[in-house]
């Protein structure tokens, strides 16, 4: 059985890398999405294990410490890391697994991983990003002004992935991202 690959989608909060992923992963159900440590809150909804594994902020810095984490940073104030005993299982047992994370841990994905394929999803623009963010009803103002702060800053790394989808369709950005692992998965190219 062939080893899996590791798909890293990363880009600015509220572009629509989860919704993008969501189809992928309805198209793909072979390929697994890696699930997150955080140390914000949960939001409404959330559940522990599901979208993240909510973590205290000395948890965390245990699991750094003893490197169990393939990357980890600090975004929007909170501790954000991808647990790599379990991508490690994943990509052995032959499955493609997803990472959606920040642009500073996609950087470090990068390094010690660098056959992993990187994949930068864009908002079309700032206007329609602060419209999703508002959209969302889950943070404050302030919060919302500094995640645009943080999206001028993280869409100058697109030019640091493989592939950009711009996300100002959402059909069209959907089978983008869903061309973009069917090239480049060697599972599908296996069965085939």
């Amino acid at each position: 059985m062939p080893r899996g690959r590791l798909f890293v989608v990363a880009g600015p909060s509220g572009a629509g890398k989860g919704t993008l992923i969501e189809e992928l992963l309805r198209r793909h159900p072979t390929a697994w999405l890696s699930v997150s440590a955080t140390t914000r809150a949960p939001r409404s909804g959330e559940t522990h294990g599901v979208q993240y594994y909510f973590l205290d902020r000395a948890t965390f810095r245990d699991k750094v410490r003893n490197g169990d984490f393939l990357e980890w940073a600090e975004v929007h104030g909170n501790l954000y890391g991808t647990p790599r005993q379990s991508v490690v299982e994943h990509l052995e047992g032959g499955r493609d697994v997803i990472l959606e994370i920040d642009v500073q841990g996609a950087r470090q994905v990068r390094e010690k991983m660098p056959d992993s394929v990187g994949i930068f999803v864009m908002p079309p623009s700032l206007e329609e990003l602060e419209r999703r963010l508002r959209g969302r009803g889950t943070e404050s103002d302030s919060e919302i002004a500094r995640r645009l702060r943080n999206a001028r800053e993280e869409s100058k790394a697109a030019e640091e992935y493989r592939y950009v989808v711009v996300n100002d369709d959402l059909r069209r950005a959907r089978e983008e991202l869903c061309a973009i692992y069917v090239n480049e998965s060697p599972l599908v190219k296996a069965d085939r």
